[in-house]
This record gives structure tokens, C-alpha cells and sequence, in this order.
């Protein structure tokens, strides 16, 4: 029999970094995959007639199964009941199997233009249809990776360095999200084809599957040894602490905070590409170059504000900081006296300061607040609570544009129209005045309960 004093896989700092990297590149995949198509608005128009409507709905349909079907819950459940090899496997699957219909959708000669189906009160053709259907099994595959990179993560570092971890892991997805938004405009110039950059996301989604393969063989390595040693026995998830979770007004605050952030992100970045161009004066094919700038903060950032909470605290402090950069930077965006490109490329790297700084405390901060047996059900649930936003926010963006934000003063031309985008950016600003009174509530709650969310993460 082995006695606590067994030495884990897990206690290998060599084995311990190979399992994040090794997932961190899954997840680089995922986030080339989900934001291939983002700066490519302009073109779609041009190429393939879409309209701002059609990509609205596109944005929207990552998180429709998610919400609708609450696959995502249950693939919390799955996790936390089946284990991390294979949710993560299910959802590495799911992912190449969406983009591959993306990619068929894009492609097959069945439609054109003309050919068009009535969704939800709204006319849009056959092949934005397909689109839809495929992203979405995407986006349930990409968000049940996301939980359960997370759990992974969890597993190998609590009482290490987990934030500086999870802020590695969160850089290096990010910059699979800044490869799409600079370099899919170029694929596609040279190209011509608007499909051609979902087949290079479909080729790299495959290797991030191989990669989490190999991730599972020191996974079931770690299993093995926890099985057998009394070091790390604890209480395996019950449904029931489903209610402990929904009743822990802690985790709410989180979940609102992140449904609210996101929500500012996420889809701004779907759009940030045309906001380049019809304000900025951006080329549509060089358009993607200021937003994939984002990212590329987020990659130093994220693990210095993580290395910040692991060793020094003040986790909420952080997320109110970051939340109030970000409503600052929308506020900018928002003027319309700000035209000039430089500008937009220094609003960008304040937005990434923000968007660096609150997953960077947020994340961790979940992991206080919630034992590690529900950790997969309770980030499942956040993720859900995030997906509404996700699905919303980029639908009603474009319907606004589409309804109220055609400049008169160019109208169409050639099938592509010109925006004002004044309003939309004035919603991205309500939502993070939103999101900043809630970090605030995070902070005023750890006081009453004690969460630990203002102290140091590492163990000493």
C-alpha cells in the first residue's frame, strides 16, 4: 500500500508544464476555429452576399445549442461525472465535426444566393443556414474543451502556481484568436475563397485533437497514482451539489461578471474588424491587423496579472480594474470624433489590458469559491450563463446595424453597406458599466464570506 508521502505525477514540475502546454495547444486550435470568420464580415458581404443580419446570426449560433438545448450543462455533468479524458475527447470531436460542416456548407454547389429558408422570423440563405448549424455543434464542442481544460488545470496546479497557469493557458488560445484575425483577411486575398481559412481551422483542430490524446495518457498516469494513495481521497460529485452550487451566491456574482464581460469582448472582436473598416477607413483585407493586436497583450499580460494574484491577492481588485479599463476603451470607440487608425490601435492595447486582467482573476477566484469535486459542473454553469450573452449580443448587434446604422450618406454599394457604428458601441458601454458594479459586489461579498479572493493563491 502507498502511504501520503508518494510522490504524484502532478508534483514533476517538467510533467506539470508538458500537461498544460499540451492542452494550451488544444485549446490554440479552438480559438483559431472560433474566430477564423470574424474579420471577414467585410468580405462575406462582398464575396458571398451575406448581410449583417446573416453574420449577426452566425456570431449568435456559436452559443445556440449551449443555451437552447443546454448542452453545456450537460457537459459539465459529463465532466464531472465521467472525467476530463473524455469530455475533453467528446468535445475535441464535436469541434472538427462542426467546422468540417462549416467548411462543406461553404463549399457545395447545392447553394447560392437565391436558394434561402426562413430562421426564427428572419430570411437568410441556405448556405448562412449550414454555417449556423455547423458552428454551433463548434461552439458546444469548444465550450465543453474550455470547462474542461479548466478542471485539468485545476487538477495539476491548486496549491501551485494555478493562476499564473491559467493565465498561460488563456495567452496561448489568445493568440490562436490573434492568427485568425490577421492572417484569415490575407488567406482569403489571396485565395478568394472565404472557405479556405475554415480548412486550415479544420487541419489544426485535428492536431489539437492528437494533442490532447497524448494529454490523457499522463492524465490516466495521475489517476492511477491518486487511486492507489490515500493522499488526495475526496468525496466524488454528487447531482445534488448542483443546489450547493446555484445557492452559492458567490458563484453568481462570477457568472454575471462573466456573462457581462464576455459579452463586451467576444462579440466586439466579431465585429471590431468592420468597425476598423467603415469607421477607421481600415482596407477590408488588412482590416483583421488592429484587432488580432488584442490578443498579443492578453499573452504577457495574463500570466503577470495570474503571478500577481497567485503571490500577492487582491483578485477582485483586479477584476474591478479590468472591467473599468474596458468601459473606458468602448467609451473611446464609441466617439465619433475618433477616427484615426493610431488611435484604434492604442484602444486596442488597453483593451487587451482589460481583457487580460479579469479572466486572470476571475477564473481562479471560481476555484476558491467552489470545491474542486463541482469545480467542472460549476465552470459549466458560468460558461452557460456566459453563452446567453454570447448568443445575444452578437445577434443584436447586427440587427442594429442592419435597422438603424446604414450611413445615408453612402448607403449600399455593390451589395456592401456602410456603418455608423455609434450605437452598437454605446451597448458594448452598457454592459460594462454593468459588469463594473458587479466586480464591486464580488469584493463587498468576499468580505462578508470569507471567499479569500484578495489573498495569495500559492500555499506557503
Amino acid at each position: 500500500m502507498k502511504t501520503n508521502t508518494q510522490t504524484l505525477l502532478k508534483d514533476s514540475a517538467a510533467v506539470r508544464w508538458l500537461t498544460l502546454l499540451l492542452v494550451s495547444l488544444t485549446m490554440f486550435t479552438a480559438y483559431v476555429a472560433a474566430d477564423i470568420f470574424s474579420p471577414l464580415k467585410p468580405l462575406l458581404e462582398q464575396e458571398n452576399l451575406w448581410n449583417s443580419t446573416e453574420f449577426g446570426w452566425f456570431g449568435s449560433s456559436y452559443s445556440m445549442f449551449n443555451v437552447f438545448l443546454g448542452m453545456l450543462i450537460f457537459g459539465g455533468l459529463i465532466l464531472d461525472r465521467k472525467g476530463i479524458r473524455f469530455s475533453g475527447l467528446l468535445a475535441c470531436v464535436l469541434m472538427v465535426v462542426g467546422i468540417g460542416v462549416k467548411y462543406w456548407a461553404l463549399n457545395t454547389p447545392l447553394f447560392t444566393p437565391d436558394t434561402k429558408i426562413w430562421f426564427f422570423g428572419d430570411e437568410i440563405k441556405k448556405e448562412v443556414f449550414w454555417v449556423i448549424m455547423g458552428y454551433a455543434t463548434y461552439g458546444v464542442g469548444a465550450e465543453v474543451a474550455g470547462i474542461t481544460v479548466s478542471k485539468a488545470i485545476v487538477k495539476w496546479f491548486t496549491g501551485k502556481t494555478l493562476a499564473l497557469a491559467m493565465g498561460l493557458q488563456l495567452s496561448l488560445a489568445r493568440l490562436g484568436s490573434a492568427a485568425a484575425l490577421i492572417f484569415s483577411p490575407m488567406i482569403v486575398n489571396k485565395f478568394h475563397d472565404v472557405s479556405v481559412p475554415v480548412l486550415v481551422a479544420l487541419i489544426m483542430l485535428v492536431l489539437g485533437l492528437l494533442l490532447f490524446i497524448v494529454y490523457c495518457v499522463y492524465d490516466k498516469r495521475l489517476d492511477k497514482q491518486i487511486k492507489e494513495s490515500s493522499a488526495e481521497e475526496e468525496e466524488s460529485f454528487n447531482v445534488k451539489d448542483v443546489k450547493s452550487i446555484i445557492t452559492n451566491p458567490g458563484f453568481w456574482l462570477i457568472a454575471l461578471l462573466c456573462v457581462m464581460f464576455y459579452s463586451a469582448i467576444f462579440p466586439f472582436l466579431k465585429y471590431a474588424a468592420d468597425l476598423m473598416v467603415n469607421k477607421f477607413n481600415v482596407a477590408p483585407e488588412l482590416a483583421g491587423i488592429i484587432p488580432g493586436m488584442l490578443p498579443f497583450g492578453c499573452i504577457i499580460l495574463t500570466p503577470l496579472f495570474g503571478t500577481i494574484y497567485d503571490k500577492i491577492g487582491h483578485g477582485a481588485d483586479l477584476m474591478i480594474l479590468g472591467a473599468v479599463i474596458i468601459t473606458c476603451v468602448h467609451v473611446l470607440f464609441a466617439a465619433p470624433f475618433v477616427t484615426y487608425w493610431v488611435i484604434a490601435v492604442i484602444l486596442m492595447v488597453f483593451l487587451g489590458i482589460g481583457f487580460a486582467m479579469v479572466p486572470a482573476a476571475m477564473w481562479p477566484s471560481l476555484a476558491k469559491i467552489i470545491p474542486q469535486r463541482q469545480y467542472g459542473t460549476a465552470i459549466a454553469l458560468t460558461f452557460f450563463v456566459q453563452n446567453i450573452g454570447l448568443w445575444g449580443m452578437p445577434l443584436l448587434i447586427g440587427k442594429v446595424l442592419d435597422k438603424y446604422c446604414i450611413n445615408p450618406d453612402y448607403g449600399v454599394v455593390e451589395g456592401v453597406a456602410k456603418y455608423n457604428y455609434t450605437l452598437p458601441m454605446l451597448i458594448f458601454v452598457a454592459v460594462c458599466v454593468i459588469a463594473i458594479f458587479i466586480a464591486l459586489g464580488i469584493k463587498i461579498l468576499d468580505k462578508k464570506k470569507g471567499y479569500g479572493l484578495q489573498v495569495a493563491n500559492i500555499k506557503k
